[in-house]
């Protein structure tokens, strides 16, 4: 159901029984890694996540690592001009 590079691809899978007997499959709760920063990036007014995963990990799918390495749950709470994102390792 997720590719190998999503952040739900480790996450293990569950099943919940409604009353009625159907079963239904989810993702359990998935924890936020922790990485180790491999550099600091000062965000500037036309920094997108999307842009800056592309320029870190050649991929701009993986802009849920930056969010992660800086324990963001949304993307925008990391985009404040002027703050220090930490760029985190990619664990494989």
């Amino acid at each position: 159901m997720f590719t190998t590079t999503s952040r739900y691809a480790n996450v293990a899978d569950a099943t919940y029984q409604n009353p009625n007997g159907t079963q239904v499959s989810y993702k359990i709760l998935r924890r936020i890694p922790s990485a180790p920063a491999i550099l600091a990036h000062t965000v500037v007014q036309q920094d997108r996540l999307d842009l800056l995963a592309n320029t870190y990990y050649g991929d701009p799918q993986q802009f849920w690592r930056i969010c992660d390495g800086n324990l963001a749950m949304r993307p925008d709470d990391v985009l404040v001009i002027g703050s220090q994102l930490e760029i985190p390792l990619v664990q494989r």
